[in-house]
């Protein structure tokens, strides 16, 4: 969006005719900025895909709190948990568990 320098109204677009190129005009005066019809690239930048943390690392899961939780695959009675919101707010938290003795991991919704 582009306003007017003058007067501060939102300025429009007008399309190319005949020997005009396009230009944006403002309709409350009589402000009118012509388009330059080709834009040249001066050096082109490549984009670097960032490198995400994960929200729940393994590490973060070896050192959390212990509860009494059954695991589903080795039966072991404790487990490290994690709880996580990863909803909206008026929903409940997830917990992230990992048992003790196998390593696996589960959660709860």
């Amino acid at each position: 969006m582009e306003f007017c320098p003058t007067c501060g109204m939102l300025l429009q677009y007008e399309l190319p005719h005949m020997d005009r190129s396009a230009r944006f005009y403002c309709p409350g005066c009589p402000y009118v900025c012509q388009i330059e019809p080709r834009i040249k690239i001066k050096r082109r930048q490549h984009l670097v895909k960032k490198k995400l943390d994960p929200v729940i690392s393994i590490d973060s899961l070896e050192t959390a709190a212990t509860t009494k939780e059954r695991c589903h695959k080795c039966g072991f009675d404790e487990a490290a948990f994690v709880q996580v919101q990863t909803r909206s707010a008026d929903e409940a938290a997830t917990i992230f568990y990992k048992c003790k003795s196998c390593k696996y991991q589960w959660n709860e919704n």
